[in-house]
């Protein structure tokens, strides 16, 4: 079986070389000089991302795990980071009277460990192929998102919201919120579907904007299928040249041994069904007061920290926190059926729309709490919406999501209030 399986890897790569060649260079030298240009990049940038592993452990997902040394992951390529002192703990965590998630609890244990696990002093890297990266619309936008992949005037270039966002204060210093798990149906390969939260702060206008992102997303052009997968982002200058997915750049710095950022959710970690059972994971991201590391947690797991070097605005606090969906296609393939969340409206309700709930923000005192106000937004609310409340068992929450094309589906764009990271532009 995995002999067939890299057989087929090699006959994609294959193929899709030649197409690049056939359609891209024409039948001179010129166009052959180019086309070997372009191997010769991806190759550059494969050695670059994957890093010598100590052991590999094939998945039965078809994913290739690698277990690189801690102190050898992307991270440290980054030039603040090459005299940096790994943190194997946060020094203080976000205090909280948390109440239980009161549906099943969703155990974050990836089908890769089925087949082994990695040794002491590694941690487990997604490896990148060829085929990933020929699938991006280019070789140096590989990773990244684009260039307005938050709300911006209106101006929605393919990307449509339905969240919510904190409003009453502003300086952050992380969040928390539980996360409805589902897998979103995309139209086409390039179509994308995310659940996430933000921290930000700079603004588009001065192009400093800076984003910590975390969440689970469908994105057959980046991984290469259509399932959930758990990912991260981050960026400091509005998605300009800095930041990726994942560990896809120099940046955030992996401690966890267990868990593969940019890996399934599925299989072992279950998605929900519509009319059945419900499955969410709590996602915490804070600044540690005693380093100022911006420090994640899925669950009850650490995975590792954006060091604060390697931000201007968030290396001090955040001015915005964000919850929500978002969807993209190319702005010329029109309105999509790309799904949102479960794909169906906010007002069906619990077990039938996606929920974010027990929505929190860590204070100045390292204190989880209660946002002071939420605001929401809806780039389509024809398309997606969201729609907010509040309760004793589930705190502050959100419903949101849609199916995306439809009869009352039209272009709008529409806020309960003022946004807040809007006025900064």
């Amino acid at each position: 079986m995995a002999t067939a399986r890299a057989c087929l890897a090699a006959l994609v790569v294959v193929l899709m070389l030649i197409d690049v060649e056939s359609s891209a260079a024409p039948e001179n030298a010129g166009g052959r000089k180019s086309v070997q240009q372009r191997r010769r990049q991806v190759q550059s940038l494969l050695r670059r991302l994957n890093k010598p592993p100590v052991k590999t452990i094939e998945s039965l997902d078809g994913d290739i795990i690698d277990c690189v040394p801690i102190s050898k992951q992307p991270a440290f390529d980054h030039p603040s980071l090459h005299n940096h002192t790994i943190q194997m703990e946060p020094s203080y965590h976000p205090w909280s009277q948390y109440q239980d998630s009161n549906v099943a609890p969703c155990p974050f244990t990836q089908t890769w460990l089925q087949n082994g696990t990695c040794p002491e002093k590694t941690i487990p890297i997604r490896r990148i192929r060829e085929e990933d990266v020929l699938r991006a619309s280019s070789i140096s936008r590989f990773g990244k998102k684009s260039s307005r992949s938050m709300p911006f005037n209106g101006l929605l270039d393919g990307h449509q919201w339905a969240e919510a966002y904190a409003t009453g204060d502003d300086s952050y210093y992380g969040t928390q919120a539980t996360f409805n798990l589902w897998q979103p149906k995309v139209e086409t390969a390039q179509d994308f579907s995310l659940s996430q939260l933000w921290l930000t702060s700079g603004s588009y206008g001065n192009k400093d904007l800076n984003t910590i992102e975390v969440g689970w997303q469908v994105y057959p052009q980046l991984y290469g299928d259509d399932t959930p997968r758990l990912f991260i982002y981050w960026t400091r200058d509005a998605y300009n040249k800095t930041g990726c997915y994942n560990l896809l750049c120099s940046g955030f710095v992996q401690t966890n041994t267990q868990i593969v950022i940019g890996g399934r959710i599925t299989q072992l970690s279950p998605v929900s069904i519509y009319n059945g059972s419900q499955y969410d994971l709590r996602i915490l991201a804070w600044k540690d007061p005693g380093t100022g590391n911006w420090w994640l947690r899925l669950g009850s797991s650490y995975l590792g920290y954006w060091p604060s070097s390697i931000f201007t605005n968030l290396a001090n606090r955040a001015s915005s926190v964000e919850w929500g969906g978002e969807v993209y296609a190319p702005p010329s393939a029109g309105i999509t059926t790309t799904q949102m969340g479960s794909g169906h409206f906010p007002a069906e309700g619990y077990r039938k729309a996606s929920y974010i709930k027990d929505i929190q923000v860590v204070d100045s005192n390292n204190y989880l709490k209660t946002p002071s106000g939420v605001g929401l937004i809806a780039s389509l609310p024809n398309c997606y919406s969201v729609e907010k409340g509040a309760s004793s068992s589930w705190g502050t929450y959100i419903f949101y999501g849609g199916p995306g094309k439809n009869a009352n589906c039209k272009n709008s764009f529409t806020r309960d209030d003022e946004y807040p990271l809007l006025e900064a532009i």
